[in-house]
């Protein structure tokens, strides 16, 4: 066996390389695109959106801090200033875990409610517009698969794992 070989990297070919530049490119415009007409319209960023998204959807619009973490796949010192910020506005409030004198819930308040039913028209009109006006339903579905298939094989299992929401 040839250890040159084995050592060497497996380049991206270059349709892969093409690929790859333009997935970056066009999440890094998307990104930018939604965090402007959020900013815009809702005057908060696109990860306040989310925070706000994943307490709406939450039973009693509250989860643990650390769940909320997980679901938005950030660490918890960015959940925690992002949480402050979001109580500054009244759209959050934090109140403590009875079963765990350590943790917190995240709560949406009724005002924070409003805001994110006002900012959802705006935001989704934006999504539809940037992301699945451009693309036929077959090209929909094949997208959604591979990125599926992608998040899995990055969700790495077990306690040990080095998760954003873990550090």
């Amino acid at each position: 066996m040839n250890t040159a070989s084995a050592d060497e990297p497996r380049w991206l070919s270059d349709e892969e390389q093409r690929t790859w530049r333009a997935y970056i490119h066009a999440t890094t415009l998307l990104d930018d695109h939604l965090d402007r007409q959020l900013q815009r319209d809702a005057g908060m960023p696109h990860i306040y959106y989310g925070l706000l998204v994943g307490l709406a959807e939450a039973p009693r619009r509250r989860l643990r801090m650390t769940e909320l973490a997980m679901k938005a796949k950030i660490t918890r010192s960015r959940l925690s200033h992002a949480i402050a910020r979001l109580e500054k506005n009244g759209w959050v409030r934090r109140e403590d875990c009875p079963s765990d004198k350590r943790g917190q819930f995240a709560v949406l308040t009724d005002e924070g409610y409003e805001v994110l039913m006002r900012s959802a028209p705006g935001h989704v009109a934006a999504v539809r517009q940037a992301f699945f006006d451009r693309l036929t339903a077959d090209q929909q579905k094949a997208l959604g698969e591979a990125m599926l298939i992608i998040a899995e094989g990055l969700q790495p299992e077990g306690t040990g794992a080095d998760l954003p929401w873990l550090r």
